[in-house]
C-alpha cells in the first residue's frame, strides 16, 4: 500500500516536473522571429521595409540626422501606427467593409484631376511613390473612413436639447466683443522656398514673376473663376492654400495691424475681392516680400449671437459632433487592441538592448 502511494507521488511529481520544464520551454525560449519582421497583430506580419520607408518619409527632408535615440523613437511611434492600422483593416474585412478597387479608382481619379499625366507622375516622383504605393495606401484611408461611419459617425445623433444646453454653459462664446471678418487669400511671394505648398507647385522665384502670377490670377478672379480652386493650385501660403485660402474668422482690431488690407476689406460686400495688395515682412521696413488678393466671405457684427441662429446652431452642432466623434473613436481603437493579439518585436529588440 505504502509502495503504490509512493509510486503514485513519483508520477504526480514527475508531471509536475514535466509541466514545469514545458512552462519554462514556452516562456523562456520564445521563437525569435524573422529579421524582416517587426511585428504580428493577430498572426499577420508587418515588415521592417515598410516601416523603414514610412520612417523615411518621415524623415523627409530635415538636415540634421537623427540621433540613435530619437530614431528609435520615430520608429516605434510610426509602428504603433502601423499597428493600429492594421487592426483596423482586419476589423474591416470582418465587417465586409474594405475599400473596392472602384471606390479606390475614383479617388485617385480624384487626386489626379488638377494635374496632367506628367505633372501627377513627377509628383508620385518627387514624393517616391509609386502610383500601387498610393492607391494601397488610400484603399487602407477609405477603408478606416467606412469603419468609422458605420460603428461611430452613423450613432452619433445631436438633439435640439444638446444644442440648447451647451448654448446655456457657453453663452459668452457666441457675444463677439468686436466686429470679425471671415475671409480667404491668395498669397503670392518672391521668397525663395522649396515648398510651394500649392497643388500645382506653382512658385514665383522673384518680384518681377511674383508680379506677373498674382495679377493673371487676379484677372481669372475677375473672369468668374472660383476663388477657393485657384487659392488651392497656386497660392503660396500653405497654412490656408489647402482649404481654399480660408483663414477663418478676424478680428477688426488685427486687421488693423495693416491699415492697406482694413481699408480695402471694409469697402467689400460678401463675395467681393480687394485689388492687388503689397506683403510687407514688418511694418518697420516695409520691405515687399510678396502680394496678396483677399475675399470677403462673410462679416459677423459685435453682439450676442442668439441660440436660434442658424450660423450658432451649425457651429454647436459640429462641435458636440467631433467632441462625442473623438471620444468613441478613442474607445473603440482602445477596445480593438484589447482584442487583438499584438507581438511588437521591435519594441523588444530596443528595451533588451538597452537594458543589457
Amino acid at each position: 500500500m505504502r509502495n503504490q502511494r509512493n509510486q503514485r507521488f513519483a508520477t504526480l511529481g514527475t508531471a509536475a516536473l514535466t509541466a514545469a520544464l514545458c512552462l519554462s520551454l514556452i516562456t523562456g525560449c520564445k521563437h525569435a522571429p524573422d529579421a524582416d519582421v517587426v511585428a504580428t497583430v493577430n498572426g499577420h506580419k508587418l515588415m521592417r521595409a515598410d516601416l523603414e520607408k514610412y520612417y523615411t518619409d518621415q524623415l523627409g527632408d530635415a538636415q540634421q540626422t537623427p540621433s540613435l535615440e530619437q530614431a528609435d523613437n520615430l520608429r516605434l511611434n510610426i509602428l504603433h501606427q502601423m499597428i493600429d492600422d492594421e487592426i483596423m483593416q482586419q476589423r474591416a474585412a470582418k465587417l465586409n467593409l474594405l475599400a473596392t478597387d472602384e471606390e479606390v479608382d475614383a479617388k485617385v481619379a480624384e487626386l489626379k484631376a488638377p494635374y496632367t499625366q506628367e505633372e501627377f507622375d513627377a509628383r508620385l516622383k518627387a514624393k517616391n511613390i509609386t502610383l500601387d504605393d498610393l492607391k494601397h495606401d488610400l484603399r487602407r484611408s477609405l477603408t478606416t473612413d467606412k469603419v468609422m461611419n458605420k460603428e461611430i459617425n452613423s450613432k452619433i445623433n445631436i438633439t435640439d436639447a444638446d444644442i440648447t444646453a451647451y448654448y446655456a454653459e457657453h453663452k459668452s462664446e457666441f457675444d463677439l466683443i468686436e466686429t470679425e471678418y471671415h475671409l480667404a487669400q491668395i498669397v503670392v511671394t518672391s521668397v525663395p522656398s522649396q515648398q510651394a505648398g500649392n497643388l500645382q507647385n506653382s512658385k514665383a522665384t522673384n518680384d518681377a514673376d511674383a508680379k506677373k502670377k498674382i495679377q493673371a490670377l487676379h484677372n481669372r478672379l475677375e473672369s468668374g473663376e472660383d476663388f477657393g480652386a485657384l487659392a488651392m493650385n497656386f497660392s503660396e501660403q500653405p497654412q490656408t492654400a489647402s482649404n481654399g485660402g480660408d483663414m477663418g474668422f478676424i478680428p477688426e482690431s488685427q486687421l488693423h495691424a495693416d491699415p492697406n488690407v482694413f481699408a480695402s476689406v471694409l469697402k467689400l460686400k460678401a463675395g467681393e475681392i480687394t485689388e492687388i495688395l503689397p506683403l510687407y515682412d514688418s511694418a518697420q521696413s516695409r520691405k515687399v516680400m510678396g502680394y496678396a488678393i483677399y475675399k470677403l466671405i462673410s462679416r459677423e457684427p459685435a453682439g450676442q449671437r442668439d441660440v436660434n441662429d442658424p450660423r450658432v446652431q451649425t457651429a454647436i452642432r459640429q462641435e458636440l459632433r467631433d467632441g462625442r466623434s473623438q471620444l468613441l473613436k478613442n474607445a473603440y481603437f482602445e477596445m480593438l487592441r484589447d482584442q487583438a493579439r499584438v507581438e511588437n518585436f521591435l519594441a523588444d529588440d530596443i528595451f533588451k538592448n538597452d537594458t543589457h
